[in-house]
């Protein structure tokens, strides 16, 4: 059965099998498939989303639209299919309710999964999960980087409120190319743990150039000045930031926040304005 996944941009992410199409059908897609799936990641792609089906429905009998974008509930995780293959779903879920956030409305509290094998973990947050689930997400990982030979990566993230000790040796044995954690808008109160865990981490000797920090900026009442102190605060922690750039449901952003946002998102920029050693 010939199933097409379609999405409306590319990122990462994306798979990149030859039944995986970004956008409007081109010269490579099938005349006729059996189903079309429209995975929708963001819900700012929302408006975009009926001229695809359009399209893509002209080629098949059955299409359907899915995905966090749509405000769909997650269920089961399946490799690769609208992941790229590596990137893996263990959990979906959070127990807070973030206002800047969707997934506790979308998902609710955390759930866990199947795990299966892969190297780049996107949980909703991982470390609201059991310890025995976390225990055998980490004992994935000693295998998958047999298998995939590739860096192992905590691209969802992190809760530095939730990390204990017994997490260190583990990650010594993962050597992680990168664990993300998050310093939010109006999140002051975490600044003190991120140091603790900064200081536990280092001092067990993991890399301090595989620490990074979501930082949220850009939102209603965000300054550049603001942004800035909460970025240069998460330096001061001994973390890269990540500055990620809010955009409300329908995708809105300030659009004079952009130039800044990417100064503070890529390294190779921090280090040339000496923000970071």
């Amino acid at each position: 059965m010939n199933i097409a996944r379609v999405f409306p941009r590319r990122t990462n992410a994306t798979p990149d099998d030859p039944l995986a199409f970004v956008g409007m059908p081109d010269l490579l897609a099938p005349e006729w498939l059996d189903e079309v799936h429209i995975s929708v990641a963001f819900t700012y792609d929302m408006p975009l989303i009926d001229k695809l089906a359009e399209a893509w429905g002209m080629r098949t009998g059955r299409l359907s639209i899915g995905g966090p974008g749509t405000g769909m509930r997650g269920e089961q995780f399946t490799p690769g299919v609208y992941l790229k293959k590596g990137y893996v779903i263990t959990s979906r879920g959070c127990p807070h309710s973030c206002w800047y956030c969707s997934v506790h409305d979308r998902e609710g509290d955390v759930r866990e999964l199947p795990i299966t094998e892969g190297w780049n973990v996107l949980d909703d947050n991982l470390l609201a999960c059991s310890e025995k689930h976390i225990t055998n997400v980490f004992k994935m990982l000693m295998e998958a980087k047999k298998v995939f030979h590739q860096p192992i990566q905590f691209t969802g993230g992190f809760e530095a409120g939730r990390f204990h000790a017994w997490m260190v040796e583990w990650l010594l044995r993962i050597k992680p190319k990168q664990i993300f954690f998050a310093y939010d808008y109006e999140s002051y109160k975490n600044l003190e743990i991120l140091e603790e865990v900064n200081r536990k981490l280092i001092s067990a000797g993991i890399s301090k150039n595989s620490l990074r920090c979501y930082v949220l900026i850009g939102c209603k009442y965000d300054t550049f000045e603001e942004a800035e102190k909460r970025l240069l605060e998460v330096v001061e922690a001994g973390y890269i930031p990540m500055a990620m750039l809010y955009r409300d449901e329908n995708g809105n952003y300030k659009k004079d926040w952009t130039k800044f946002q990417k100064e503070w998102a890529r390294p190779a920029i921090m280090r040339t304005k000496g923000v970071l050693a």
